[in-house]
């Protein structure tokens, strides 16, 4: 079995912009029912992650400061790009998969971005798709 990332990863995930404000990210967020999400510059260029993990952080320091009756305006207020995170790894598509599970187990990863040659986002690949995976071989 020599898969590689790109026959297992989501191709052209939901992705929002830096600018978009942690508000915008919440709902998506909470409308897909997804936790990880790519930060995209205009030209579709990777530039940050936005995790569940840090969403929550975020909201839970604005309700602690200032209040649930704040919390949608602090929320709009904030942007993406104050709390996104900027150091992450990402993977190629032509990348094994062996090699990119075995990072997955070693640093408790959930997610890993997808980019092409140009640093442009083409899709996504969570520890979800390995649960799949293991599911489909184990059926």
């Amino acid at each position: 079995m020599n898969q590689i990332v790109s026959d297992l990863m989501t191709s052209d995930p939901l992705a929002v912009s830096a600018d978009h404000t942690l508000h915008d990210a919440h709902n998506l967020m909470k409308e897909k029912n997804i936790r990880h999400i790519p930060v995209i510059n205009g030209n579709g260029e990777l530039v940050g992650m936005l995790t569940q993990k840090i969403m929550i952080a975020k909201v839970m320091g604005i309700l602690t400061t200032y209040g649930e009756n704040a919390l949608m305006r602090k929320e709009k207020q904030t942007k993406v790009e104050d709390i996104m995170v900027t150091d992450f790894v990402s993977v190629t598509p032509t990348q094994p998969l062996r090699d990119v599970v075995t990072f997955f187990v070693e640093n408790r990863h959930g997610c890993m971005p997808v980019i092409d040659e140009q640093n442009k986002l083409v899709g996504i690949l969570t520890s979800s798709d390995f649960v799949r995976l293991a599911a489909a071989l184990l059926s």
